[in-house]
């Protein structure tokens, strides 16, 4: 036993050094589900907890879990690009080159860890690490001249341009049933981040910041910080769970190098969530889940600021991307064809956070996917062994609206993506 759990805190180890290098956005930032079975079923699971990951959607499912480990990883496929219109009119603030232009950096390798211990036949505690999501762009330096006065690179006439965003929870949750047939849980959740920006120096000379040394070109900055999620489940009629959860705002340390960037001096909170749902046994062997999800964006400044704030930036006033709240249906079913086999299909459909009036900013995080087709499996490999596929396809969506800055240009944003996951499930 203790080399399981020594075995055990390594892995644990081994996934919170991976994870802050992955980058994703799907649900704006947010990632549409945070296990290998969830995926499978675009999410859905906040009433029907199935492996030692399930504390990330409702911490009071994890006494339902058993002892068990879980271990993945996903290769993640963002395709982000931006197409600016041809000039006409002006001259105005600050024109774009016209043409299309693709962000580099296409592939993430995003892991997740979770395992789950019994404490007694009513209780159980646990830990997951998993990335809570991301936003990544790498525009090239391409030559831009013509549109910004002399000589010049890049989308905004300062080099190669971007950002990256990369968050990292540690979910330490404690569950307990209240009777034969429901639950509660808590998790408490360390969060980390990482932010990086660049080619965004030309704002400067347009005063646009209040602190322009902190604006751009800085290298890497992190913040730590923490929230807590609270959940129930229960079944209210034969096959039929409900279940509902909600996480806090995490507030998080400032991002000091780029005091000059986000609203409120450097501040970059992570958004609170809310979610309701259900699980109900169509069958014996299948089931059907259905949960309904809400993502505060509105809540974070830096966030939800848009770009005709009155502020500089970095003022607590000051312009951000402009996100809206977003609400986001998803719809899983899965079915066993025997002892050894479960199948898995899912769907999820959410408003895009992004208003067209937004679309210069978000150039930088053109979180516009809305909808998520998802398929998966499971094979068992012993009656205390696992292992689990899923695959994600986000169409293509895009959000076209006017440069803010040279009201004559359009500027649309597109992204579609695509998502592989494997992960091995044990029960100790």
């Amino acid at each position: 036993m203790k080399k399981s759990v020594r075995r055990l805190a390594s892995t644990a180890v081994l996934a919170a050094l991976a994870v802050p290098a992955t980058s994703f956005a799907t649900n704006g930032y947010f990632s549409h589900a945070y296990s290998t079975k969830s995926s499978g079923l675009a999410g859905a699971g906040v009433a029907l907890p199935e492996d030692a990951m399930a504390s990330a959607t409702n911490p009071a499912g994890m006494v339902w879990v058993g002892q068990a480990m879980d271990a993945g990883a996903a290769i993640f496929s963002p395709h982000r690009q931006y197409t600016a219109s041809s000039l006409n009119g002006g001259p105005y603030t600050f024109p774009l080159t016209p043409g299309t232009v693709e962000s580099d950096s296409n592939y993430f390798l995003i892991p997740h860890f979770g395992v789950n211990w019994m404490l007694d036949a009513n209780s159980s505690a646990g830990v997951a690490i998993y990335g809570n999501g991301g936003m990544n762009t790498d525009y090239p330096a391409f030559d831009s001249s013509s549109t910004c006065g002399g000589p010049a690179t890049g989308t905004f006439c300062a080099g190669a341009t971007g950002v990256n965003l990369m968050q990292l929870f540690v979910n330490a949750s404690y569950s307990r049933k209240i009777n034969a047939s429901s639950s509660w849980g808590i998790s408490l959740i360390a969060a980390y981040q990482q932010f990086e920006a660049k080619g965004l120096l030309s704002f400067n000379s347009l005063n646009f910041s209040a602190s322009p040394s902190n604006l751009s070109d800085n290298g890497t900055d992190s913040s730590t910080g923490f929230g807590v999620k609270i959940g129930w489940q229960g079944e209210v009629s034969p096959g039929l769970t409900l279940g509902a959860s909600y996480q806090s705002k995490t507030s998080m340390g400032k991002f000091d190098k780029y005091k000059g960037l986000f609203a409120e001096q450097g501040s970059f909170d992570i958004p609170a969530t809310a979610t309701i749902g259900l699980a109900y046994k169509t069958t014996p062997s299948s089931t059907l889940a259905f949960d309904v999800q809400q993502i505060y964006y509105s809540d974070v400044a830096s966030i939800a600021n848009p770009i005709a704030s009155p502020g500089q930036l970095g003022d607590s006033n000051g312009p951000g991307f402009g996100w809206e709240d977003m609400t986001v249906y998803k719809i899983g079913y899965e079915w066993s064809t025997s002892s050894n086999w479960t199948w898995r299909v899912g769907y999820s459909h959410g408003s895009q956070p992004i208003p067209n009036s937004e679309v210069l900013f978000n150039i930088l995080a053109p979180g516009v996917i809305e909808d998520h087709i998802t398929f998966g499996f499971t094979q068992k490999l012993s009656p205390t062994s696992e292992w689990n596929f899923a695959a994600a396809y986000m169409p293509s969506k895009s959000v076209s609206g006017t440069n803010p800055l040279w009201p004559s240009q359009t500027i649309e944003l597109k992204m579609y993506e695509y998502q592989l996951e494997a992960s091995y499930s044990w029960k100790f």
